[in-house]
């Protein structure tokens, strides 16, 4: 496959609900441009783009794929998404590198709430909009009904750029509203005609109702045709090119991927009328700055997706935003300020690769063994380039994951590490203070497949263990009492005598005072003490957890002048310390969040409801721009931990929430109870 110019090119997000049709439509373009000798499917675990094993085996795309097809002298570079909100980072990185967006859609579902989702995501990077309805041959289709609801729900911006002759078993073919032909494909060709009579004034209407948006990207053609002046064949050609680019006018296609019908008419529009990265894509830098997409430049390419192929290994995919890549050009990482050799240069169909020269800007290329490039790196000509991803996905759904056999600790955290560097979307975190090495995500189904290839790529069994919660202690009252510690073991022996007194230190952390007067306790040993206090905090009275918030003042004492040392006034410190806490009102304190949850407002209430029954409140309610309810709430950590798949369930997909945390509360008390007696079995079990 010869390099493209960049006016050439034309790069198409796949995007929508899974089930819709996404791959199947990637695979029909792909088997009527020649790409392919058969239609692929993903029903059978046959498609050429869903090859990996998961998908194979969920029967729905994972990871995002390419779709590389020559078509005439042009080059479509298809991306096929997933629909699958836990892999909407992989989706989102895929839109970036794409000038369109195509929203395939069901003919009987119509969009869903992930498709709502995607529609606000491609409008924030401003990506040109067009739509697919496939499916319109099953016999729930409603074309009529389909076309009402995406009006309702997206704008008035939509015309049917083709019509369905007939639906659901009556499908026979679709109507090209713009060139006012009738097309049908059958046998693996395409056969044009005129409008059958019974479908003229239809097609008629919609042509009237295309002009009508198309003319509003053009003034001197819209005061024309305001003037009741018809539009040419070819005005009405050129302007809709400017009015696809500028999202004054959303196309809607129609069709069946099953029978291939409408697909080639797709194509065709595509190369003719959607923008090319030059004429549409830009890139923004680190400076605020954006640019046009040109093959004039210095080489710069952004990497919006990197993995690992068992074969190849680490693959990186770019997108060449200015100049020209060739194999064995040097480039610099802007992140890591190191160079990258390229190798080969690749186009990639799925898990096949075609080796190329060279790759102009505008163009999607392949590129293995980028060690040190991660997925949203910048490589230029000379490092101080750097391009920022226009979009933000914060995972919220922590898990601990956990080798079956502990000698694989090592091999599961380079592991996880790898998986991070390819997917933003994917943080690993350690907490020192529950001690546990955290992976948050975007949800379960993203843990289950780190989990499957875990096993399969690098041959470790893992478990998922819950997120320890990072409870801390502190005490209500003042206390004083005394620590002895004395030894006696036919030698040398141990003595150690402090009395100490601890009070409530609200919002100002640990605080020692050394009191001791007349030498009762040597100089050189009161730092012991502190040093046994800190350690007795760090170990916590009630439940294990560390404690907080407290003044310690050591007033009182005595030594020994042979057995006393620094190690007996530390145990010395830890058994006064615990004196104390058992008269100082110890009590348990619990992370607090605020939160801010957004939902459609027919589940507002189910959402306050369930807020109140995980020990929520309610501080307030506003609206967004969308028309949905934001509900703040402050509430437990505890309680919302893995509150993604709750909310999903309660929202059917379409809520969201971002968290922040608050401070510390004091836990009730059977909370505190359950706590007390879950350390208090762990220790009899150690």
């Amino acid at each position: 496959m010869a390099a493209p110019e960049t006016e050439h090119v034309r790069n198409i997000a796949l995007v929508g609900q899974d089930g819709a049709g996404k791959t199947s439509l990637a695979e029909a373009m792909l088997h009527i441009s020649g790409r392919t000798d058969r239609l692929g499917t993903t029903h059978d675990g046959k498609s050429n783009l869903d090859y990996d094993p998961e998908e194979i085996r969920r029967g729905f795309t994972v990871s995002a794929s390419i779709a590389p097809i020559q078509y005439g002298t042009y080059k479509i570079n298809l991306v096929d998404t997933s629909g699958q909100p836990d892999f909407a980072g992989d989706t989102l990185a895929a839109m970036q590198a794409c000038e369109t967006a195509m929203f395939v859609i069901d003919a009987a579902s119509g969009p869903e709430v992930n498709t709502d989702r995607l529609w606000r995501e491609a409008e924030f990077l401003r990506l040109c909009r067009t739509i697919f309805i496939n499916h319109i041959d099953r016999e729930d289709a409603d074309f009529d009904l389909a076309m009402a609801t995406l009006h309702a729900r997206y704008g008035s911006r939509l015309g049917a750029v083709t019509i369905p002759i007939g639906v659901g078993n009556d499908f026979k073919g679709i109507i090209d509203v713009l060139r006012m032909k009738a097309r049908y494909y059958e046998n693996g060709k395409e056969r044009v005609e005129e409008i059958p009579a019974e479908y003229a004034e239809a097609a008629e209407l919609s042509r009237d109702q295309l002009c009508d948006i198309v003319v509003e990207a053009d003034d001197e053609l819209m005061m024309k045709y305001l003037d009741g002046e018809p539009l040419t064949q070819e005005e009405l050609e050129s302007a809709l090119g400017a009015a696809i680019a500028s999202e004054v006018f959303i196309p809607v296609f129609v069709g069946s991927t099953l029978v291939e019908q409408g697909i080639q008419n797709i194509m065709d529009d595509i190369v003719s009328y959607f923008p090319s990265p030059s004429g549409h894509g830009t890139f923004t830098t680190a400076d605020g700055e954006e640019h046009a997409v040109a093959k004039e430049g210095s080489p710069i390419a952004f990497a919006f997706k990197t993995m690992s192929d068992p074969f190849v290994g680490r693959l990186s995919f770019l997108k060449v935003s200015t100049g020209t890549l060739e194999p064995g050009m040097e480039l610099v990482n802007s992140r890591t300020g190191k160079k990258e050799r390229l190798g080969k240069l690749y186009v990639m169909m799925g898990k096949e690769t075609q080796e190329v020269k060279k790759a102009l800007a505008g163009d999607i290329i392949v590129v293995p063994k980028l060690s040190e490039t991660r997925t949203g790196d910048t490589l230029s000509a000379s490092g101080d380039v750097e391009i920022i991803q226009r979009f933000q996905l914060k995972p919220q759904y922590p898990v601990v994951i956990v080798a079956d056999n502990r000698n694989d600790e090592d091999k599961l955290g380079e592991f996880l590490a790898r998986q991070a560097d390819a997917d933003p979307t994917i943080r690993i975190t350690r907490n020192e203070d529950t001690h546990q090495t955290v992976t948050t995500t975007m949800g379960d189904m993203q843990v289950d497949l780190l989990l499957r290839r875990l096993k399969e790529q690098a041959g470790i069994d893992a478990h998922t263990i819950p997120v320890r919660i990072p409870y801390r202690e502190t005490i209500r009252k003042t206390a004083e009492a005394q620590g002895r510690h004395k030894k006696q073991t036919g030698g040398a022996g141990q003595f150690g005598d402090c009395f100490l007194r601890l009070e409530p230190n609200p919002g100002n952390g640990y605080e020692f005072v050394d009191e001791i007067v007349g030498g009762k306790i040597p100089r050189n040993y009161i730092p012991a003490v502190d040093k046994g206090v800190q350690d007795a905090m760090a170990e916590g009275f009630l439940a294990g957890y560390p404690m907080v918030d407290v003044k310690c003042a050591v007033y009182d004492g005595s030594y020994h002048p042979v057995d006393s040392n620094e190690m007996a006034f530390k145990t010395a410190a830890r058994i006064g310390f615990r004196a104390c806490c058992e008269k100082a009102n110890p009590v348990l304190l619990e992370p607090i969040v605020n939160a801010a949850i957004t939902a459609p407002e027919q589940y507002a209430g189910a959402v306050m409801g369930d807020i109140s029954t995980r020990r929520g409140r309610i501080v307030g309610t506003d609206s967004n721009d969308q028309g949905a309810t934001v509900i703040l709430v402050r509430v437990p950590y505890s309680e919302v931990v893995t509150y993604t798949k709750d909310l999903r369930a309660l929202t059917r997909g379409s809520g969201s929430y971002t968290f922040e945390f608050a401070g510390y509360e004091d836990a009730p008390m059977d909370v505190t109870k359950k706590l007390v007696a879950e350390y208090e079995a762990s220790k009899n079990e150690k």
